[in-house]
């Protein structure tokens, strides 16, 4: 598949499960990282000395509050001073716990905080980082942006109203952006997964019962796990496919047609 040396991607959220997966599989194939983090500024740096020593990429993490959209200005004026261009751009940080109560939960419990806090989280975090990352691409030619989304805006999934929509709203506005970056050979796709096995997932009160979900309706009775989409995304950022845009991309293990 396509030489990535030399080239680089910024990526949200790599410091564990499918962020972490993602930069993976991009540094074993030669892309230097450029990577945010939420709080944890060592295991931020330990990680990318792993990349750079077992790799020989160039690594950098960030920290980032996606929470906060002034911060993407900022954090793409810091990845210039380390990088010299961008190529890719994988939205993929999100956030549990705390940030979204009122966001998760029964369609009746609901509530404006919880909900606004995951659009900040899902849409405006893709929007605000394709925008700076597009200048970016443009320089060099054209590049690629992939949004991390979910099945749970296709079938019911307990408690997971909120994410879901906003699942649903960040694949149409990656199909907006696909039209209108087009013209600067910018491609912009959506992966969907369905439940993957991660801290997040384990994060939610009915884990278990997701996850024997899962089981019954996979076709590959198995979880999946973050590796899974680590692929998808990568291929949707190669010259493989290069005629591949405003597409999402269903990663679910069989679980969303059964």
């Amino acid at each position: 598949m396509s030489d990535m040396n030399g080239k680089t991607l910024v990526i949200t959220g790599a410091t564990k499960g499918i962020g972490k997966a993602i930069a993976t599989k991009f540094a074993s194939k030669g892309a230097n990282i450029a990577f945010t983090y939420n709080s944890n500024v060592q295991v931020a740096e330990d990680l990318a000395k792993e990349w750079e020593e077992k790799y020989g990429v160039k690594a950098k993490g960030y920290p980032l509050n996606i929470l906060e959209p002034d911060e993407f200005k900022p954090l793409f004026e810091a990845i210039d001073k380390d990088f010299d261009r961008v190529d890719f751009f994988v939205s993929n940080a999100m956030i549990y716990g705390r940030s979204v109560v009122g966001g998760y939960g029964k369609f009746g419990r609901l509530k404006p905080r919880g909900l606004n806090n995951i659009y900040t989280a899902t849409v405006n975090a893709f929007v605000l980082g394709s925008q700076e990352a597009s200048k970016r691409m443009e320089k060099v030619g054209g590049g690629a942006i992939v949004t991390l989304s979910s099945t749970g805006n296709l079938i019911y999934i307990e408690n997971y109203a909120g994410h879901g929509t906003n699942k649903a709203a960040v694949e149409a506005m990656s199909r907006y952006a696909a039209v209108e970056l087009g013209e600067k050979n910018i491609r912009v796709n959506a992966v969907s997964g369905g439940p993957i096995d991660t801290d997040a997932l384990k994060a939610f009160t009915n884990y278990e019962e997701v996850k024997a979900e899962t089981l019954k309706r996979s076709a590959l009775n198995r979880m999946g796990q973050p590796e899974d989409l680590a692929g998808a995304v990568y291929f949707l950022c190669s010259d493989e496919a290069s005629w591949i845009t405003g597409q999402t991309l269903v990663v679910d293990g069989g679980t969303t047609f059964r």
